[in-house]
């Protein structure tokens, strides 16, 4: 299949492939091996939803009342673009055989919208508003799924990993703040067969997509604090809400960076130490980087001490915030990698440090395998030893083989003989790094 995320390639017999898919899956719950014709998607959803500890018969979770829905609907940034969706969608809707669904970054059903007959057939399974439908909560389905993968897919039939929604085929896509791209929720279409199509998975993901244009319309009006974006990044990118977003030199975004980071400001001398460490720089060139920021569109440096005359808000702190809420699914899906991974000035080096080990401890604490596989998938933590080891501690034993085996590599490629005891997690004394072959 050309399209991964597509559930039948065209010309496929959907009973003949609903059937094939119904004995991979029981196959799966009753011997842990997957095989043909379950999509690579589909099978990694699986295992993450059996480390989860899913029930196969069960039904979503009902989290918020009705007081609850109410002001969470009220207050959400997917609020604004509801209307949008309705005239994307209504067409779907308006059919009489499909849903609409809009949940939250945290899987949350916000507003189930649909003919009423359809609705009451969906309740069956807590397809309902106040239900969270993440992987963990109901195993795979297509709002839940998007939202750990981060990225619109199709799921047929079968597919779902619990029973209850197996008559329903659905397509979902992930919304983004356009301007921090922090995950907000997801926009789904749920129905019978006919929408496994190109069609229903092209639909939602031009929904999402002009939902992010008009999010992005509105930001500035909204909220014009300029966003600072570091993490992954070796040269920041500063969105000051007026045109296009400027990118700042390695230099200049450390600077901005620092400055966000100590609201109260930084003597010259604590400044030129977060930046040079004990490097002989003259004041001069300090003085002379600061007068060339001040030149750029976006937030000016004052000094005396040197601070930043207006707020600027980083993604950096949106993952500290999240942290600090303890909202670690949110911390993870706004961390998008090492803060300016290529910069060696001392402050900066700190902060890094400082934030992928709180977010790396959250993690090992934790011990949520959805959680876990999220971050052994990216490029920071596909060689994290102590992560993988965590994910095949907290899957059930017949989904541990891959896990344990590439902790077994990594043991290997970084010398660790067999048997010698984990170390605790938290800073680079105690995490293994990445092999250099």
């Amino acid at each position: 299949m050309l399209n991964p995320w597509l559930a039948l390639e065209t010309g496929a017999d959907p009973a003949e492939r609903i059937g094939a898919v119904r004995r991979a899956h029981e196959a799966f719950l009753t011997e842990g091996a997957i095989g043909a014709p379950v999509r690579k998607v589909i099978a990694d959803s699986w295992r993450r939803s059996a480390g989860a500890s899913v029930e196969p018969d069960g039904v979503a979770p009902v989290e918020l009342d009705e007081d609850e829905l109410a002001e969470h609907r009220r207050t959400h940034p997917l609020a604004r673009v509801m209307p949008l969706f309705r005239d994307l969608l209504g067409a779907i809707v308006e059919d009489g055989a499909h849903l609409l669904s809009v949940c939250d970054e945290h899987g949350r059903m916000l507003w189930v919208e649909g003919h009423a007959r359809v609705r009451r057939r969906a309740e069956a399974m807590n397809f309902v508003p106040g239900a969270r439908w993440t992987e963990a909560c109901v195993g795979t389905n297509a709002p839940g799924t998007a939202l750990a993968v981060d990225h619109a897919v199709q799921i047929f039939a079968a597919e779902h990993y619990c029973r209850p929604v197996q008559p329903w085929t659905c397509a979902a896509a992930p919304v983004h703040d356009p301007r921090t791209r922090r995950l907000l929720g997801v926009v789904d279409i749920t129905g019978g067969d006919d929408l496994a199509s190109p069609y229903s998975l092209a639909l939602v993901r031009a929904a999402a997509r002009a939902a992010e244009a008009h999010l992005a319309s509105l930001g500035p009006a909204a909220d014009a604090t300029p966003f600072l974006e570091v993490l992954g990044r070796d040269e920041a990118l500063l969105r000051t809400g007026g045109g296009a977003p400027v990118r700042l030199s390695r230099r200049h975004s450390e600077i901005l960076l620092l400055l966000a980071a100590h609201p109260d400001g930084l003597s010259g001398d604590r400044l030129a130490l977060e930046l040079y460490g004990d490097r002989d720089i003259s004041p001069v060139t300090l003085r002379a980087e600061l007068s060339r920021l001040r030149a750029l569109p976006g937030p000016r440096p004052a000094s005396r001490p040197y601070r930043l005359a207006a707020p600027v808000r980083t993604d950096h702190g949106t993952v500290a915030d999240a942290l600090d809420s303890g909202d670690l699914p949110t911390a993870l899906a706004a961390y998008r990698g090492p803060l300016l991974p290529m910069s060696e000035a001392p402050g900066v080096v700190r902060l890094r440090r400082l934030l992928e080990d709180r977010l790396r401890q959250a993690l090992l604490a934790r011990r949520d395998p959805v959680l876990l596989d999220g971050w052994v998938r990216t490029p920071w933590g596909e060689d994290d030893l102590q992560a993988w080891e965590a994910l095949a501690d907290a899957l059930p034993p017949a989904a541990r083989a891959v896990p344990a085996a590439r902790a077994r590599t990594l043991r290997g490629a970084y010398g660790i003989a067999a048997g010698v005891p984990r170390q605790p997690a938290g800073g680079d004394a105690t995490r293994p790094q990445r092999p250099t072959a």
